[in-house]
């Protein structure tokens, strides 16, 4: 395993692992730094060793335990952290325990003190390792914005000296909406990354599933089993997502054999377990529809009529422009694409979904599939202006290049007719 490898599967959980240490997760994160610094150096020449993760804690550790020292204002606390570094064993650092150090952390994020957006931003920036940019992405805000939320947040949670600690029962079940929120945008992250090269980041998603799974073992609750339901039914399409050549392939297009059966019978199996301790909430919605889906051996044999009614119990519990957007694309392909671009128009007003690229490519292609191949090269030119993940773009050029096609025919067959190509010019991709 090279260290690139290290860093990408498990520096979320060294940190994890060290801010509970140091208590600090600015320090923790310096101290992260220098502990993969330090093993870029030293494991090329002394060979990776057995257990790297519990080496870069140890050394991370160490470091930070340095740098209080150096700063020589609380000595005291330095030398309980060396007490409590002599104490902790490189066979103590098991799997099960790091695990329990990123969930300590998204409760410790998810403190009722925070505002629920200043969770969100802190949780995806700190337990996902996600750039300020991303956060802002996902959560549809300015960078500047949500820098200054996270560095508040930071300082409140150490001067406030909020506990790292997953809660008792009580105070757990009144977390736990904001903990399942965090966790389903850390998977959708991995699922569909926001920005760069690869489509996805299968260690996030895994990431995910594992600390969903882990809560379940902590509280029955209906929302916890349909959320690790939901995410083993999407996560059971991955093997399909991208085609030989490493282009993006559309739920439509894909090849079901590809599908994890294993994956999708566990999921269903979760679902089963989540409707058996009704009400169903968002998340077994969810997965009720992606059960659906992973039902119909064709896309042409999907029970959309099934699909569009679980879109109408969503929209119910969930009254948000995302889920109206889907619920149009399930019209659409159960009553036709005039019928969900009707619905998708209604949306423009939201200025969140404006700015969404799913929006535009989606009305797009309902566009396209009812014979507008303008409204469609124009739906597709800002979904690609918008779109920051490099397969999606290049899925997205394809499309402008079929309606540019499309409009060039359509026009050389209006002049062999004798009919006018139109006041303006034909709109050309960029």
């Amino acid at each position: 395993m090279e260290l690139e490898t290290v860093f990408r599967q498990h520096a979320r959980q060294v940190l994890a692992t060290l801010i509970r240490l140091l208590g600090e997760f600015d320090l923790a994160e310096e101290a992260l730094q220098e502990a993969f610094v330090a093993a870029a150096q030293q494991w090329p020449d002394q060979g990776m060793p057995d257990n790297p993760v519990a080496w870069l804690i140890q050394c991370g550790r160490n470091r930070g335990i340095d740098q209080i020292r150096r700063r020589q204002t609380v000595r005291f606390h330095a030398d309980e952290l060396m007490r409590q570094a002599e104490a902790v064993e490189p066979s103590d650092l098991v799997e099960s325990s790091l695990l329990d150090d990123q969930l300590r952390l998204i409760f410790t994020c998810c403190h009722p003190s925070l505002a629920v957006e200043v969770q969100l931003a802190l949780t995806l920036r700190e337990v996902c390792g996600l750039s300020t940019e991303q956060v802002a992405r996902a959560l549809l805000q300015k960078p500047t914005t949500v820098a200054q939320k996270i560095v508040r947040a930071k300082r409140k949670i150490r001067d406030a000296r909020i506990p790292y600690e997953v809660p008792e029962d009580r105070e757990l079940q009144h977390r736990l909406a904001a903990v399942l929120h965090v966790i389903y945008l850390m998977f959708n992250e991995g699922y569909a990354v926001t920005g760069g090269e690869a489509l996805m980041d299968t260690s996030l998603t895994a990431e995910a599933i594992r600390l969903a799974e882990l809560l379940a073992t902590l509280v029955s609750d209906s929302e916890v089993a349909g959320l690790v339901a939901l995410m083993r039914l999407q996560d059971a399409r991955q093997a399909a997502r991208i085609d030989e050549q490493g282009e993006l392939v559309t739920l439509e297009d894909q090849d079901r054999r590809l599908w994890d059966r294993g994956q999708i019978d566990l999921g269903k199996a979760w679902l089963m377990r989540a409707l058996g301790m009704a009400p169903a909430g968002q998340y077994t919605l969810q997965a009720a529809i992606a059960a659906a889906h992973a039902d119909a051996p064709t896309f042409g044999q999907t029970d959309w009529q099934d699909i569009t009614g679980l879109y109408d119990l969503l929209y119910q519990r969930l009254p948000t422009p995302v889920v109206a957007l889907n619920r149009a694309v399930a019209v659409a392909m159960l009553e036709g694409p005039e019928a969900g671009i009707a619905l998708m128009e209604g949306l423009s007003v939201h200025k969140a979904i404006g700015n969404y690229h799913l929006y535009h490519a989606a009305l797009a292609d309902l566009h396209r599939r009812a014979g507008h191949p303008e409204q469609a090269l124009a739906g597709y030119q800002r979904a690609r202006a918008l779109a920051t993940q490099v397969r999606e773009q290049r899925f997205l050029d394809k499309r402008l290049a079929q309606m540019a096609q499309s409009l060039e025919n359509e026009t050389r067959t209006d002049s062999l007719n004798g009919k006018s190509a139109g006041d303006g010019p034909i709109p050309r991709t960029s």
